[in-house]
């Protein structure tokens, strides 16, 4: 639950930074590099902060966001990422019971 929320706001602020920041060109034209490395890099402060393996949070975070590409292809952005998320909080749930389990999945 603690992974789930941490990672929602993670990416809601990182998500509404990004959009005060910088033009909506850029997420037309990078967006497709900027999405997966935001969410990368919040589940690696995810990670951090409720102390779990950093290489097994990635591994989940890279997985959980596989579906939300389908759902960008279809239109519905927001649907995947809120799938993500609710699939990134189970992994490290998961992941926080049995920390060998990156080791299990490669």
């Amino acid at each position: 639950m603690r992974a789930g929320l941490s990672q929602t706001l993670a990416v809601a602020v990182l998500s509404v930074a990004l959009a005060i920041a910088l033009p909506h060109s850029f997420f037309e034209d990078w967006g497709w590099v900027a999405g997966p490395g935001a969410w990368l890099l919040c589940a690696a402060l995810v990670a951090r902060l409720l102390r779990l393996p950093l290489r097994g949070a990635l591994i989940g975070a890279a997985l959980a966001g596989l579906p939300s590409v389908l759902a960008v292809i279809v239109g519905v952005h927001w649907l995947g990422a809120a799938l993500a998320v609710v699939l990134f909080a189970l992994w490290c749930g998961r992941l926080a019971a049995d920390p060998e389990l990156p080791a299990e999945v490669v």
